[in-house]
């Protein structure tokens, strides 16, 4: 006997829930789901140990996951020449971003 399982149409419940980081007093907004092949893009090319890929990962990512009012002023942000956003800091945001988008639970369709 085969087996088999019916995904339905394709859409998975997703959470609505904004993901929201504060850096210097502004709150940033992420937007609340991710195709899954992106985010395990992402997560697969993390694990590269050369620096110009890591940067071009960070900076891709950070385009992908913020609301486009977010990236603008995101960009301002690691621009300015007073407010200082260390590598280190761009990859604890980076990383606590990813895990709200891996850890958090699905929202469970409508009755």
């Amino acid at each position: 006997m085969a087996k088999f399982k019916d995904f339905g149409s394709g859409t998975t419940p997703v959470t609505t829930e904004v993901i929201s980081f504060k850096i210097y007093d502004e709150e940033f907004n992420c937007l609340p789901a991710l195709q899954g092949k992106v985010l395990l893009g992402f997560i697969a090319e993390s694990g590269s140990n050369d620096p110009v890929v890591q940067s071009q990962i960070i900076e891709k990512f950070f385009d992908y996951v913020l609301t486009d009012e977010s990236l603008e002023r995101f960009n301002v942000l690691q621009t300015s020449k007073d407010k200082i956003v260390s590598v280190e800091t761009l990859g604890e945001i980076l990383s606590w971003v990813v895990e709200q988008y891996t850890d958090r639970p699905e929202e469970q369709p409508e009755a």
